[in-house]
């Protein structure tokens, strides 16, 4: 083994539903229902991540999940094309209740759970999320949001912003100049292609 990384042909056998080209998936990532999981195109997923596929992981292009993330799928979770996580997020589609209103962990059935609580995330284009933050169910982090270093993201965020806090709260609007950024490297990967 020369790498840390899954080859090619390792990642099509662990029966991903799809997986783009120059996708590297570290050996040491935890992946739980792979079927669910679709990968697209120059992915990067570090050592010690988690992806549980539940009712579906989807991955765009140009994505980054650094070390020691949790992805926890059961309700849908979506990463647009230029998103990316910092080390140590986590991401939850779904979440026991902790007001003594049901039973909590995984180990009890959903019809003691009448509190439980999923919904999808949604990170779109350009969304980034600072180190140690964690997403709740129901976010969307929209086109160019992102979120500082140890943030709690229990709402939805608005375009173009920055936020941070526990909960987070918008601090600021972000600068769109990694749109024409993005446009410039797109047509230089096109040319590079074509040679």
């Amino acid at each position: 083994m020369s790498t840390s990384f899954y080859t090619e042909e390792e990642l099509h056998s662990l029966g991903f539903k799809a997986v783009g080209n120059d996708v590297r998936v570290s050996r040491k990532a935890s992946i739980y229902a792979p079927g669910c999981i679709s990968i697209g195109n120059h992915v990067r997923i570090d050592d010690f991540c988690v992806l549980s596929g539940g009712q579906g992981i989807t991955l765009g292009s140009y994505i980054h999940i650094s070390c020691y993330c949790a992805l926890f799928g059961g309700h849908g979770i979506t990463m647009e094309d230029f998103s990316g996580l910092s080390a140590r997020v986590a991401v939850y589609s779904e979440s026991d209740d902790y007001t003594g209103a049901s039973l909590t962990n995984p180990t009890v059935p959903k019809r003691f759970k009448p509190k439980y609580h999923s919904a999808p995330v949604n990170l779109k284009r350009h969304a980034l999320v600072g180190v140690n933050t964690t997403i709740l169910p129901g976010v969307t982090l929209e086109e160019g949001a992102a979120i500082g270093a140890h943030s709690l993201v229990t709402k939805s965020c608005e375009p173009w912003s920055v936020y941070f806090g526990c909960p987070a709260t918008k601090i600021k609007n972000r600068k769109r100049t990694i749109l024409d950024l993005e446009q410039q490297f797109l047509a230089e990967e096109a040319a590079r292609q074509e040679d």
